[in-house]
């Protein structure tokens, strides 16, 4: 990104020594993603918190590169009501506790109006409990069990891993694929895969063919996971595994597992670390491919992206800008002097909004405001095709 289009990142006034290291995180997290630090006199701030430097970083800079972008093309066009908008960035190292202090610190700068995409199943739930009257929009998650929390400052942009699992089996189903395997990580996240899983198998009136799992979304400990499936010889292996993930295909693949492989939306930011195990693998996806261009929100995008001097196009970095554009629009309904309380009122009374082909939908109960998902297998040229 060039110097003249990049975001912000500034100190708050007085700040505690927590939000020093924090923010100063941030700072040395943007220059090694190019985007350099300078300061604005006024501006509307947004707090990003990610992980840019642990096993979740593809995920966690896609996403901020892409909101970036977004916010970019906003501000080159005069921001919102005449004023900038502002990211303001920290790393996270997909740490739980971490995420909750940086959650915490903007919640003390009364000039952050919002947070964005948050990153991890454990990450959002302490962002959401942290910041009770802001709003938090896009979390990185799919987890049913924080939807049914209800949290009222929560506003999701991606469809559920529930309805990614129905997509890949319903897939699957057509595919004339009935022996189904799954790996997940045996941690919240991988519970509420399974949970999903079952239930999804069970509609299908089928029975799982094999069922392992790893001892945490980063651990590395991955062979008997893939041993295990490998010997079981399903026709299809779901993969409820994120930065791991590239860990387990090569060890299933070594082990002698030749079944099919579909990924989830959290599986799809680790392709470029699988190389060519990744092609013909097939994913869930919840945004549209970054290539797809039959879609309006993915020509503003490709061209936003280009503009900020990012040429590489990704699932994560759409969904990031997607995010950005939703919570641009909640700003947009919170008037010319927007507070918290009137940016959280601005997401609510999003109905029908046209992203460009995707639709959100929130209301005054509804915080899920879009079911998209497709699916895509990643070509020998590593492209999505969709």
């Amino acid at each position: 990104m060039s110097a003249s289009e990049a975001r912000t990142f500034t100190l708050s006034p007085k700040p505690t020594r927590r939000q020093v290291l924090t923010r100063m995180t941030g700072v040395a997290a943007a220059a090694s993603m190019g985007l350099p630090v300078f300061a604005q006199a006024r501006s509307i701030r947004i707090g990003a918190t990610f992980d840019n430097s642990s096993v979740e970083k593809a995920n966690g800079t896609g996403l901020f590169l892409g909101s970036s972008a977004y916010f970019n093309a906003l501000n080159r066009a005069g921001g919102i009501n005449g004023t900038k908008v502002e990211l303001v960035l920290a790393d996270d190292q997909f740490k739980p506790d971490v995420a909750k202090s940086n959650a915490l610190a903007f919640y003390a700068d009364n000039s952050v109006l919002a947070m964005i995409h948050p990153l991890g199943t454990r990450q959002t739930a302490e962002v959401s409990d942290a910041v009770p009257g802001m709003a938090v929009v896009g979390p990185n998650t799919g987890t049913v069990s924080l939807r049914k929390k209800a949290a009222p400052n929560t506003f999701w942009v991606r469809a559920n891993y529930d309805q990614e699992i129905d997509k890949l089996i319903a897939t699957a189903a057509v595919l004339g694929q009935s022996r189904i395997g799954i790996v997940y990580s045996n941690d919240p996240l991988g519970q509420s895969l399974l949970a999903g899983f079952k239930a999804s198998l069970a509609k299908a009136k089928l029975e799982p063919a094999v069922i392992a799992s790893t001892p945490s979304t980063t651990s590395m400990e991955v062979e008997p996971a893939a041993k295990q499936i490998a010997e079981a010889k399903p026709q299809i292996v779901i993969i409820g595994l994120a930065g791991t993930a590239p860990a387990f295909v090569r060890a299933f693949r070594a082990a002698g597992g030749k079944s099919s492989a579909y990924g989830l939306s959290i599986t799809a930011g680790s392709l470029g670390a699988m190389g060519d195990l990744a092609h013909g693998l097939g994913f869930a996806i919840v945004v549209p491919s970054p290539f797809a261009t039959k879609f309006e929100i993915v020509r503003r995008y490709q061209a936003d992206m280009l503009a900020s001097g990012a040429k590489d196009f990704s699932l994560p970095s759409l969904e990031g800008y997607m995010d950005a554009s939703v919570l641009a629009e909640g700003l947009r309904r919170a008037g010319p002097s927007p507070s918290r309380a009137a940016v959280l009122a601005g997401l609510e009374r999003i109905e029908g909004f046209d992203l460009g082909g995707v639709k959100i939908n929130f209301g005054p109960r509804n915080r899920e405001g879009n079911q998209f998902v497709d699916v895509a297998v990643m070509s020998a040229n590593g492209r999505l095709i969709s």
